[in-house]
């Protein structure tokens, strides 16, 4: 039997229990609504791959990993216009 991966709506609510059985064997699980694709099914573990972050690193090492040799950063001495307040 081949394995879906598309649905509509009213089958995927008929037979829910199979698209997240497919979802987690055979991979994401598509929903169309009125023709057009709504939504997708996906396991756990899929979720978990596609919203993993990168270990946050502390500002300080992210500015010190920067290779800025050569970088022209001097600045101006020019203070721009002057504004009566």
């Amino acid at each position: 039997m081949a394995r879906r991966q598309t649905w509509r709506l009213e089958e995927a609510k008929a037979r829910f229990s199979e698209v997240v059985r497919l979802a987690q064997s055979e991979g994401p699980q598509r929903v169309t609504v009125r023709g057009r694709e709504s939504v997708a099914i996906i396991s756990v573990e899929e979720l978990d791959r596609l919203t993993k972050r990168a270990p946050a690193q502390p500002f300080v090492d992210f500015m010190e990993s920067l290779d800025l040799d050569g970088l022209p950063l001097d600045r101006e001495d020019d203070r721009g216009r002057d504004i009566p307040l």
